[in-house]
């Protein structure tokens, strides 16, 4: 499942946010998408799971028009995992990441052994197997988070896209998080903020600058200093983390 973003625009409040961007995600790589605040990775991603409509552009999944395809079919093959999971009714942790079955349902098919499975198997992959009975309004923020991963994980999709997905997590859980999302062997497109996470974990990097796309390429070429210090205004050195071998980052204020 591939995805492709030509030329796309966004405008918000008659200002231009994302401003004539295209990416790719092929099937089975983790791209990521970094840039500092006020960037426009949000919007990005908002335009393409269809709560933004882009002023111009195209996004195509697997060759389709996601602007012009019915959001029931993007969610067979697209996940998504947003910023803010808050919720004016409360939901048990188990209903709630059986919501990941509903695009794979008719509209009063009842739930199934094998969603029941899935869904339990989710949670366990999310580290909330315990929390299946549990009201979600009760759980932190970033438990939270991780049943919605788990939602999403549930919904099988052949693409999954992340805004943030680590936010308001404990580094245990921000790594735990990234490797499950890892190990799902599928596209992946994450807006993340810890340069060093995304050298971890990501096949490919784009970098977002005031709405425009500013660099792209692998980790190792993408994280240079002089790339780091221009886009996020601050002193950095790079260097081989020993443990990983990765390309890792420190950052400092500048003088």
């Amino acid at each position: 499942m591939n995805l492709e973003v030509n030329h796309l625009s966004v405008d918000l409040s008659h200002k231009g946010i994302v401003k004539d961007v295209s990416l790719k995600v092929e099937e089975g790589r983790f791209v990521g998408l970094i840039g500092p605040n006020g960037s426009g990775k949000s919007t990005l991603l908002k335009a393409i799971y269809k709560v933004l409509s882009p002023r111009e552009g195209v996004i195509l999944l697997n060759g389709e028009d996601l602007v012009r395809t019915r959001p029931r079919l993007i969610a067979r093959s697209m996940a998504v995992v947003g910023q803010f999971n808050e919720l004016d009714f409360d939901f048990t942790v188990r209903e709630m990441v059986m919501m990941g079955r509903t695009p794979h349902k008719t509209l009063l098919e009842q739930d199934t052994t094998q969603d029941f499975e899935i869904t339990t198997l989710a949670l366990a992959q999310v580290d909330l197997a315990a929390y299946a009975d549990r009201s979600y309004q009760s759980l932190s923020g970033g438990e939270k988070q991780r049943v919605v991963l788990a939602r999403a994980i549930a919904q099988e999709p052949k693409l999954l896209v992340l805004d943030e997905p680590t936010n308001h997590l404990d580094i245990k859980y921000q790594l735990q998080v990234l490797s499950i999302v890892k190990k799902l062997r599928i596209g992946v497109l994450a807006a993340l903020h810890d340069l060093s996470l995304a050298a971890e974990y990501c096949d490919y990097l784009y970098v977002l600058h005031q709405g425009t796309l500013v660099a792209e390429g692998e980790p190792e070429a993408v994280l240079t200093g002089d790339l780091i210090e221009a886009v996020y205004d601050v002193g950095c050195k790079t260097y081989t983390n020993p443990v990983t071998g990765k390309r890792d980052v420190s950052f400092f204020p500048r003088p």
